[in-house]
């Protein structure tokens, strides 16, 4: 019997780590925000200033994770660190499991990634703007 229109798979494949992938595209949409940050907002008088804030915290923001991994790996068996082999395919179509229950892992990489995709690209459509309705003295 069906309570609801979503159908209830049983005995899915759970995950609970993150595909590699996902944590290469917060890497690759981190570095794209500084870039488009230190491009478009680094002019004028305080350029050094600006560019080394920008610097300081893209290293605070990257440097914290890693740290936490760094010291997670230095304290952890080697028997239980996991590297995740499969496709990401086969791990979208896996369920993820978080505290508050379980999704699909496509949408757990979705909600994962959306904060961070969109500052990046907001912050490069908004550099744009600044970029030609802004006039500019050399």
């Amino acid at each position: 019997m069906k309570t609801d229109s979503v159908s209830v798979r049983h005995n899915r494949p759970t995950n609970d780590e993150l595909h590699p992938f996902v944590y290469r595209a917060i890497i690759g949409l981190t570095i794209w925000l500084v870039l488009s940050i230190w491009f478009f907002f680094s002019r004028g008088a305080y350029a050094g200033l600006d560019a080394g804030v920008i610097t300081f915290f893209f290293f605070v923001l990257v440097g914290i994770p890693v740290l936490i991994w760094l010291s997670w790996r230095h304290n952890t068996n080697p028997d239980e660190r996991h590297t995740y082999d499969a496709s990401y395919r086969e791990w979208t179509s896996h369920a993820f499991a978080t505290w508050t229950g379980g999704i699909s892992g496509r949408e757990a990489a979705a909600q994962i990634l959306l904060p961070i995709a969109a500052v990046a690209i907001g912050m490069s459509i908004f550099g744009l703007v600044f970029l030609f309705a802004v006039p500019h003295v050399s």
